[in-house]
Parts: C-alpha cells; sequence; structure tokens
C-alpha cells in the first residue's frame, strides 16, 4: 500500500489502511446519503460513530452556504 501510494506522491508516512476506511465511507455516503446502510457496512452500533466518517469541515459548510447565494454580504 505504501508503496503505491509513494508512487502517485503521496507521502508513505501518511498513508495507514484505517485511511482507506475513510474514504470508502466518504465514498459510499456522498453516493448513497444512507448514513444507517454505511453503519451496517461498517459493523457501528450506533450512527453517531458513523458520521465521523462523513462529517465536512467548516469550509466546506461555508462553500455550499456561498454558493446557494442565501446570505448577502
Amino acid at each position: 500500500m505504501k508503496a503505491l501510494c509513494q508512487s502517485a506522491g503521496v507521502e508513505p508516512g501518511k498513508v495507514f489502511p484505517h485511511n482507506l476506511r475513510h474514504l470508502f465511507a466518504r465514498t459510499y455516503y456522498a453516493l448513497e446519503k444512507d448514513l444507517g446502510r454505511l453503519a451496517d457496512i461498517l459493523g457501528h452500533s450506533n450512527v453517531n460513530t458513523t458520521r465521523i466518517y462523513t462529517m465536512e469541515s467548516g469550509a466546506v459548510h461555508a462553500q455550499r452556504i456561498e454558493h446557494m447565494r442565501l446570505v448577502v454580504t
């Protein structure tokens, strides 16, 4: 895994198998928008645990709000 990431220009020290789990969770949620099913797939008994995988940063929220043009400055 580290060799693949290194060939892609990603620092080997930043590559961990758990990152793939996060990538899968974010991609699945982006496509399906089904937090309950994602929790089942990941083996979480509580969807609040799953939400950690799908949370977005404040910057992403700000971009989406700006894109909606609901706030006039």
